[in-house]
């Protein structure tokens, strides 16, 4: 039986590519001394989001927003995700 092609699962494979990916950037930074090439990796090329109000009750306080920097090591994972997951349904 093949696996079913859903919007769901592509985009849950891609984020968990990205996280991957920025994982692996951040442990090549800490890896590679100060210069152009860590900054390659670490500096984010894309960094939009959104920060809701904070909503403070006095006992605590509850920040809701949501943040996306991508980083090159990122779009590297969100790559070789893609096509693992490709290759994956071109098999089954």
């Amino acid at each position: 039986m093949k696996p079913k092609k859903s919007a769901g699962a592509i985009l849950v494979v891609l984020i968990i590519g990205g996280l991957i990916g920025s994982v692996l950037g951040e442990g090549i930074g800490w890896v590679l001394p100060e210069g152009v090439v860590k900054r390659f990796f670490l500096e984010g090329v894309h960094n939009k989001g959104f920060l809701l109000e904070d909503v403070d009750l006095f006992v605590f306080r509850i920040t809701l927003g949501l943040r996306i920097t991508l980083n090159i090591a990122s779009v590297l994972g969100i790559a070789l995700a893609a096509y693992i997951l490709r290759w994956y349904w071109l098999i089954y």
